[in-house]
């Protein structure tokens, strides 16, 4: 028996059962599966009915982003403490409880009288969310045995990079079909059909820790994350220079400093130990999830405009145009073990991140408004195969890097990392983007009257609103608005390249070979003794 494997036979003799055959573990995994689609299609999913929301409630378009922003702020801010608190109290009970406050909050939320209303329910489900999430992976890590753990973290990463799409088209369908509140019945019933399954079929897993948990870790990591997504999520919006932003990005910055010097510190006890980070694995797991999620959600941020303003396409539809790429990111992510065990981890994310830089070129290369969909199809399918190959060995090098107690805190790093790169990437492809579509759009302007003219500079949308009023130059005005936003599309996906060609650079000089087995607590900090495993049913 490997080293690594003894923690789980000692796991499995101290409460009298075996490990898990294959049935089991394949139920284990369907469920943590569904309790993953749950909370990532509420991530996206209320981004199709922005307009329903805003008529309803009566809301500024602000209060409509926040309405679909603090869910974000909330499930990133406390993935960290509640993973660790997860490892402590028990999975299978935090893991229970979780899906019961989500699937409440999700029933409120459709049910919501009011703008105020609406945003108490997105909060709590964005609280309850950051229970689930890191729960669902620290499951599989600290469940499956080393020979079938990377194959179900490729099912994790393919649910978790591919479920956002799949949820903005089911929520896209109800919207177009039926009501925008309908939107929150498949939340309810993956919530439903996981809290079923996760009482018959997970099991508890717990660490006993002789350390006390490091609250004021917590605390400072909650206000650093916090003010850092704020900073990105609002910052395109009230503006980068706003007195709120700026404050926003001295607290995070400042709290984040704090965290690392205290958790450096506290050594032994501390929350997480930013020590990790000198470590191959680990950084370069980190930051290829961080520069991964961040394309993949920036390219979003440019093909649903694309689609639906440039190609005049509905909601609906744009959605159903994204679903090659979330399959093909999907299917790279099951094919992705099989690869690393063949040809390395490093090698394996190296091929991935290579494709997802291959697919942002062609992109940029082909992309035209004469041209239309087939002009990114092979681009969105390159992107989508890439990221798939990367994610999951990116995720088995971030669980590798700390011991089975602290899988909890380990899988809410990996979560944290994708929440900080889709804002970040959604800030900064968003901003080039804009940036680029006003460049180009300044030059096509001359005869279109001033008030028009500067309506246009706003974006492609504003233009195409705008164009009726301007009589015998609204045909040339909406050409010169689909012409410069594909300028500015080629902009920002040639960044994204140039971000992606530099991180594939990293990946073949500085990425982990393989992903190391899962380390015991003895391994991992031999003064302070083992902490004691103890799983249940």
């Amino acid at each position: 028996m490997s080293t690594n494997q003894l923690p789980q036979a000692a796991a499995a003799h101290a409460s009298g059962e075996g490990a898990p055959d294959a049935r089991q573990l394949r139920a284990i995994l369907i469920t943590v599966s569904i309790a993953l689609m749950a909370v990532i299609a509420s991530v996206s999913g209320l981004n199709v009915a922005q307009t329903h929301m805003a008529v309803e409630f009566g809301a500024s378009q602000n209060t409509v982003l926040w309405i679909i922003n603090v869910y974000t702020l909330a499930l990133a801010a406390l993935l960290l403490p509640l993973g660790a608190i997860g490892d402590r109290l028990g999975r299978k009970p935090m893991l229970i409880t979780g899906l019961v406050i989500f699937g409440a909050a999700s029933v409120l939320a459709g049910l919501a009288p009011s703008a105020g209303v609406m945003i108490a329910a997105r909060v709590t489900a964005g609280i309850s969310a950051a229970v689930i999430m890191p729960i669902t992976l620290a499951v599989i890590t600290s469940t499956f045995p080393e020979e079938e753990r990377g194959k179900a973290i490729g099912v994790w990463t393919g649910v978790a990079g591919g479920g956002g799409i799949l949820g903005m088209f089911l929520s896209a369908l109800l919207v177009d079909v039926a009501d925008w509140r309908l939107l929150f019945v498949l939340p309810v019933v993956l919530v439903v059909v996981a809290l079923t399954m996760t009482l018959k079929s997970v099991p508890n897993s717990h660490e006993r820790s002789p350390h006390s948990f490091d609250t004021v870790g917590a605390l400072v990591s909650t206000i650093a994350v916090t003010g850092l997504i704020f900073v990105l999520q609002e910052g395109p919006e009230r503006g980068w220079t706003a007195p709120i932003t700026l404050t926003s990005l001295a607290v995070g910055m400042v709290a984040a400093i704090a965290f690392v010097a205290w958790e450096l510190r506290r050594r032994d006890a501390s929350l997480l130990d930013v020590r990790l980070f000198r470590e191959r694995g680990m950084a370069s797991g980190s930051l290829t999830l961080l520069v991964v999620f961040g394309v993949q959600a920036g390219i979003a941020v440019v093909l649903f405009p694309f689609f639906q303003a440039v190609l005049g396409w509905s909601g609906l539809l744009s959605t159903v145009a994204m679903m090659p790429m979330a399959v093909m990111m999907m299917m790279a992510s099951g094919l992705a073990p099989k690869m690393a065990a063949e040809i390395g981890a490093r090698s394996t994310m190296a091929v991935g991140v290579a494709l997802a830089t291959l697919g942002l070129v062609l992109m940029a290369l082909f992309v035209s408004v004469d041209g239309g969909y087939l002009s990114i199809l092979a681009g969105m399918l390159a992107m989508g195969i890439g990221m798939g190959l990367s994610m999951t060995p990116a995720t088995e090098a971030i669980t590798g890097s700390l011991p089975r107690t602290k899988q909890g805190v380990a899988s809410a790093l990996n979560d944290v990392t994708r929440e900080f790169g889709t804002a970040l990437g959604v800030a900064l492809l968003g901003a080039l983007l804009a940036n680029g579509y006003r460049s180009a759009i300044d030059g096509k302007l001359d005869g279109i009257p001033n008030g028009a003219a500067d309506t246009a500079r706003e974006g492609i949308a504003n233009a195409i609103e705008v164009a009726p009023t301007t009589g015998r130059h609204a045909r040339d005005l909406i050409h010169a608005a689909q012409q410069s936003f594909v300028d500015g599309w080629q902009r920002s996906m040639w960044v994204g390249a140039a971000v992606m060609a530099a991180l594939l650079l990293y990946v073949a000089l500085r990425g982990q070979k393989n992903p190391a087995p899962l380390p015991s607590e003895a391994e991992a900090a031999p003064e302070t003794g083992a902490a004691e495993n103890v799983t249940a049913r």
